[in-house]
């Protein structure tokens, strides 16, 4: 179980609370998290998040493999959950990460708005 993000804030269902999802939707939400949050944000939890900020910095030729391996290690201990590839786009200022996954069989992807 967990609680739905969206535009990096929590969703709210229509009775005014937050939206709960779970199983594979809570994982999707779990991944989306880890991989738009600064990896070293968190003082007590130095490894949690991801180095897709750094993308900026590099050539948009090498924005698909670099967000692949970034998105395996911040995802690398979440459940049966493989990363089996990437893509990034430019819009305007803004990179945007799809990020295809694996997930007991099924064929999952999540997409992301990534801070620069």
């Amino acid at each position: 179980m967990s609680l739905l993000l969206k535009n990096r804030d929590y969703a709210v269902n229509e009775s005014g609370g937050v939206t709960v999802v779970t199983g594979g939707e809570a994982l999707l939400n779990e991944a989306l998290f880890r991989l738009v949050v600064r990896q070293g944000s968190f003082p007590f939890l130095p490894r949690l998040g991801s180095r897709m900020y750094l993308l900026k910095r590099e050539k948009p030729s090498a924005w698909a493999d670099l967000a692949a391996q970034y998105a395996a290690e911040a995802l690398a201990d979440l459940s049966d959950l493989t990363v089996t590839g990437a893509a990034v786009t430019r819009q305007g200022d803004a990179l945007w990460a799809e990020i295809s996954l694996e997930w007991k069989g099924e064929e999952l992807a999540v997409t992301a708005e990534l801070e620069g």
